[in-house]
């Protein structure tokens, strides 16, 4: 049943714009829908579109701990801009406490299998709450961020948690996004004028220079040619997706 709805969704956001997106999906998946937000530029625009249409859609961030200062001043900016609450998830303090036993604060800098324990603690598991109970799961992916990303659908199954997962701004291009940002007079990140196009945890992010890949910036001290930190891909490091022309195959 999943297979057949996603791939009818996908095929009906192809033509759509992001709020059109936004409300079919809506309408053609009862129950909650989660949309996770980081405050990056295309979760802001997200996050505008959804509390001006007035949509059933909770809006929810990974608070780790480690944000910069900005994020969390826009953050206090966007609940008062759009008269909204976002649902803030944090990490287990048992497990945190561990892992900081364990590693030191900045421990995650050791190694790959450092870093993403790390992620695991501080994003993986409040993700896994975040979504408890949701019968959709909504992104600001854009395919174009990395070669990772660009094989995602519009709309498709994440099977390791058994949801559809929604990508509304996946052909749109970062110009794009902010063009329509700043139309809608949208709160954004003033470290995105700084360079800094990807923005995580503050020691996990830097600026990145010209002609660098957008997410570049994220976890630069590793050689690893595909990084994530875990959101988007399962434990066996794959990507948690689905095809939705599976079900058509």
């Amino acid at each position: 049943m999943l297979d057949a709805l996603a791939h009818e969704l996908d095929t009906a956001f192809a033509p759509l714009a992001p709020e059109e997106r936004l409300k079919t999906l809506r309408q053609s998946l009862p129950g909650k829908l989660v949309f996770t937000s980081s405050l990056g530029i295309e979760d802001q625009l997200l996050t505008a579109i959804i509390a001006e249409a007035g949509l059933d859609i909770t809006i929810a961030t990974l608070d780790t701990g480690r944000l910069f200062p900005e994020t969390y001043a826009l953050w206090t900016e966007t609940e008062a801009r759009y008269q909204c609450r976002i649902v803030a998830h944090y990490p287990d303090r048992v497990a945190l406490e561990a892992l900081v036993a364990e590693q030191g604060i900045d421990g995650f800098r050791d190694s790959i299998e450092a870093r993403k324990a790390c992620c695991d603690v501080r994003k993986i598991e409040p993700l896994e709450r975040a979504l408890a109970g949701a019968g959709g799961w909504i992104t600001g992916l854009r395919a174009d961020q990395s070669a990772n990303r660009g094989a995602f659908h519009f709309v498709e199954i994440d099977r390791a948690r058994g949801l559809i997962k929604a990508n509304p701004l996946l052909d749109w291009s970062r110009e794009r996004v902010r063009e329509e940002a700043r139309r809608r007079n949208v709160p954004v990140n003033p470290l995105h004028e700084q360079g800094f196009l990807s923005i995580g945890c503050a020691p996990c992010t830097r600026a990145i220079s010209p002609g660098e890949p957008e997410r570049a910036g994220r976890w630069w001290w590793e050689q690893e040619a595909q990084k994530e930190c875990g959101l988007h891909v399962g434990a066996d490091g794959k990507l948690t997706r689905g095809n939705p022309a599976e079900a058509s195959a």
